[in-house]
């Protein structure tokens, strides 16, 4: 059963804790977020906001998840430069800035293709020239040509790479 605790904070205001199920949709987002190498609390605010019905403001996330407001404010910036969130309006009142999830999953890999992954290849390019360069400096002995023979294999995948992941990309937009 999914009960929904309820205390009172320190104020003697009554605060909501997160419930078993929005518990393990949060867990199930700080898996995800685990294996693309992304910090804990960007899944934790993806998994908040996707599992809240209601849009969220900062002070509200930091609330429900028990983390601190610098974090929850970067987290924020990360998943909205990620297009995984987007600001769902502000209230008069403080100024509050309301964010809910972006929940269509081109948004969500393609922001991360473009924002991540993207330019890793742009500069991976760079150091691949570089160590190319070293390459061919190095006295021929098998070493070198097994050092080549690396390189040129990691060239293959960062070509095969930048053509996939635009098609990846337009593929998960229909």
């Amino acid at each position: 059963m999914d009960l929904l605790m309820r205390m009172k904070g320190m104020d003697g205001e009554e605060e909501v804790e997160l419930s078993e199920f929005e518990s393990q949709v949060i867990d199930f987002f700080c898996d995800g977020v685990r294996l693309l190498g992304l910090p804990k609390s960007i899944g934790e605010i993806y998994g908040l906001l996707f599992v809240t019905q209601e849009s969220l403001a900062l002070d509200d996330i930091v609330e429900r998840l028990g983390i601190s407001k610098g974090s929850a404010s970067q987290g924020l910036k990360s998943l909205r430069d990620l297009g995984a969130v987007k600001v769902s309006g502000e209230s008069s009142v403080g100024r509050k800035v309301f964010y809910e999830p972006d929940v269509e999953l081109k948004q969500l890999v393609g922001g991360f293709i473009k924002e991540q992954v993207m330019p890793h290849l742009g500069s991976g390019e760079k150091k691949l020239e570089n160590l190319r360069k070293q390459v061919e400096e190095m006295p021929g002995n098998a070493k070198s040509d097994f050092y080549s023979g690396r390189i040129d294999r990691l060239g293959r995948w960062s070509k095969r790479a930048r053509f996939v992941l635009p098609l990846l990309q337009k593929f998960l937009s229909k």
